[in-house]
């Protein structure tokens, strides 16, 4: 089965990315066939600072390999290091229809929050899916705030099949329900933009604070609580296996358990579950063009694998002649 996702590097990563992405990510590897890439074309729509793009790019492939991707085991690599993602995008935006764009979610989401609408930003589902077919991807793991992005991918990929063979195969959306959207501290969607996000790596009184921040009711201590309503429950049970989560449960409806009590046990369990992978990203940002020589590696690899799908495009359509 081959699996594909990526990531942005617009800014630190935060608990969000790594349940939402990449934790599957690295699981998958030891399984199936992973492809994973660093989506920085796609930062663009929201990242016009080219030093920070840069940085942010070798921080995120730090980041991946310090929480276990291996480069032996998978496919990795940065996305603007294969110009073949681009051909193909252009020839797929002659089959995606202005209306299929036009009820996209997260473009209409994003610009009622206040981000700039361009092209870029409204067109980044056919980027999305020119990622996605360039490798015959079999399933991509998103979170439910993308689902409509890979039925775009699918309906393209069917309306260029119909006009020209089997060319792509069409792909499936996984979505894992237990962390399909991630909750940020004030309780929406964990992400960067919106400001509500605990991030990974961070010294402990930074990271202390941001824990503190998360938005909690009024119930008084002594009261019994709704773990299902609370967003430092839904965070926390992250970490936990089952019998954790429902000793945790039990707390909460039980009466007596202050929030600030069940913060610091998080803030605990986040700083000590990420302190040894903290460690391994610091040597690993020491050595900047080990990590650069790494993701070219994987973008050889990866062309490798795009340019049979290409080769195809580019027959069916004529661009080849």
């Amino acid at each position: 089965m081959r699996i594909l996702s990526g990531i942005q590097p617009s800014g630190s990563l935060h608990l969000g990315n790594y349940f939402g992405m990449m934790k599957k990510m690295i699981e998958y590897q030891e399984q199936q066939e992973l492809f994973c890439f660093i989506a920085n074309y796609h930062a663009m729509t929201s990242l016009s600072d080219g030093k920070a793009l840069a940085r942010g790019t070798i921080e995120a492939a730090a980041n991946f390999l310090a929480l276990g991707m291996d480069p032996e085991k998978s496919i990795f690599w940065v996305q603007s290091d294969l110009p073949e993602v681009q051909e193909l995008t252009w020839v797929l935006s002659n089959f995606t229809p202005m209306g299929l764009l036009e009820r996209c979610h997260s473009y209409k989401d994003k610009v009622a929050r206040g981000v700039h609408p361009n092209h870029g930003l409204f067109a980044y589902p056919v980027l999305m899916t020119a990622d996605i077919l360039l490798f015959q991807s079999e399933r991509v793991p998103v979170g439910k705030d993308q689902k409509q992005h890979l039925e775009v991918a699918r309906d393209i990929a069917i309306k260029f099949n119909n006009e020209y063979g089997e060319v792509f195969t069409v792909p499936e959306a996984e979505i894992d329900e237990q962390v399909a959207t991630v909750p940020g501290i004030d309780g929406q969607k964990m992400s960067k933009s919106y400001g509500n996000a605990i991030d990974l790596f961070l010294e402990e009184k930074a990271l202390r604070k941001q824990v503190m921040r998360i938005v909690t009711d009024p119930t008084p201590v002594e009261e019994p609580k709704d773990p299902d309503k609370c967003n430092v429950f839904q965070i926390y049970r992250l970490f936990l296996d089952k019998e954790q989560e429902a000793t945790l449960r039990r707390r909460y409806t039980a009466g007596g358990l202050a929030y600030g009590e069940v913060k610091q046990e998080l803030f605990e369990t986040i700083r000590d579950f990420f302190a040894p992978y903290a460690e391994r990203r610091k040597e690993l940002l020491a050595n900047p063009e080990g990590i650069r020589a790494i993701l070219a590696q994987g973008a050889e690899k990866a062309r490798y694998a795009g340019l049979k799908t290409l080769r195809k495009v580019r027959k069916k359509t004529g661009l080849s002649y």
